[in-house]
């Protein structure tokens, strides 16, 4: 009786330690996280923000009809995602990232690798309905949501 209950309390233990182990490092190494983006080898295409608020559509109309549509912030685990579209002729021309998580070196690695990706997927499918980016899930989460808010901006 004394044995079996102590390897219930031993696996309690053990289950609350391994439930409360946190291995994402999210301030980075000992460098302050200014000094972490700047030493990317790649600048990273994305910037930092402390606003989370949409702005909407940005009005730019030229002779082409080409406009730029801003979809909203969506806030993620490790930071804000958003994206701007450029809409022309009736379709997506290109889609801008105007914020994405940039805390730490790692984010700025990831984001680096799956932005390109998601820009292309968006670009190709001229829709929100793209995969996600292994590795890259709350990034990707975010990119699809402001760009579906963006795309309806747009009335697209």
């Amino acid at each position: 009786m004394k044995r079996a209950l102590l390897a219930v309390v031993t696996t309690v233990i053990g289950l609350v330690l391994l439930l409360s182990f946190k291995p994402h490092d999210v301030t980075g190494a000992t460098q302050p996280p200014a000094a972490l983006a700047q030493t990317s080898a790649t600048p990273a295409p994305t910037s930092s923000t402390s606003s989370t608020s949409s702005t909407g559509s940005t009005g730019s109309t030229g002779s082409t009809g080409a406009r730029t549509v801003d979809g909203d912030a969506v806030d993620t685990r490790w930071g804000p995602v958003q994206v701007r579209i450029s809409v022309s002729g009736g379709k997506i021309s290109d889609v801008q990232v105007l914020q994405a998580p940039s805390e730490n070196r790692r984010d700025v690695e990831i984001n680096d690798r799956a932005l390109p990706i998601l820009q292309e997927e968006a670009l190709a499918a001229q829709s929100a309905q793209i995969d996600s980016v292994s590795g890259a899930t709350y990034t990707s989460d975010g990119y699809t949501r402001s760009l579906q808010s963006a795309i309806d901006r747009a009335g697209l």
